[in-house]
């Protein structure tokens, strides 16, 4: 039989390899849950990311709009820019060509996502004429498109009046399809303060009741005569 002293020594190293073993027993368990919980790959949390962002279609097509506008204003105010800096604003006819490409295509593009104008039938009533609204938009691209070609030409041939006329058409053109872009184009309403409010329509007036003559003073209906009496 061993000496007491050698059981004694051995019983603490037995109690700790015990305990150590216990809790790798319990660590084993709890390390996946653990895991679980902390690892961004797990399923819950890749469920979480995949979650679509609320109203996101919504805002796409937002983002879309503003887009497009971008991607029709840089070619034409390019064109502006180079005609209203060069000598007596004449470009080269390979100068012109380039900027009527590019923004042809750019138009173009913007054309194809304008919703298809709604026909309104020859007996349709006011208020289905009302709702078959015309887009704007697409009616502003055309201009823009009319009014590019008209810098174009003057610019070719070196009319310089005919080049200040024309580009501040352009230039108004691209400002109104900035108004029909955000006017009608389904974005969020404009929020920054001091911005001034749209003008009011003009009201039609409407006549005084104090104008109309009064009912006493009409003349009166004269009284019918009798009708004779008939006799057998």
């Amino acid at each position: 039989m061993p000496p007491k002293g050698n059981n004694m020594h051995h019983q603490p190293v037995r109690r700790i390899a015990t305990t150590a073993l216990c809790a790798t027993i319990l660590l084993g368990t709890a390390a996946p849950a653990i895991a679980a919980e902390s690892d961004p790959g797990s399923s819950s949390n890749v469920e979480a990311l995949r979650a679509p962002v609320p109203g996101a279609d919504a805002l796409l097509g937002q983002v879309g709009t503003l887009g497009s506008m971008s991607s029709v204003i840089t070619p034409v105010t390019d064109l502006l820019t180079e005609v209203l800096k060069a000598d007596d604003g004449k470009l080269s006819a390979e100068a012109a060509q380039k900027h009527a490409d590019a923004i042809k295509a750019a138009i173009d593009a913007a054309k194809a996502t304008v919703p298809a104008t709604t026909t309104t039938p020859k007996s349709a009533t006011p208020d289905d004429a009302k709702a078959a609204r015309k887009d704007v938009k697409g009616d502003a691209l055309t201009a823009l498109q009319t009014a590019v070609d008209a810098l174009l030409k003057a610019s070719t041939a070196g009319d310089v009046a005919g080049v200040a006329t024309a580009a501040t058409n352009v230039v108004t053109g691209l400002v109104n399809l900035l108004a029909a872009t955000l006017l009608g184009g389904g974005l969020p309403a404009p929020t920054l303060p001091g911005l001034p409010k749209l003008p009011a329509l003009p009201g039609v007036p409407l006549p005084s009741t104090a104008s109309l003559p009064s009912t006493s003073t009409l003349p009166q209906t004269p009284a019918l005569p009798k009708a004779p009496a008939l006799h057998d």
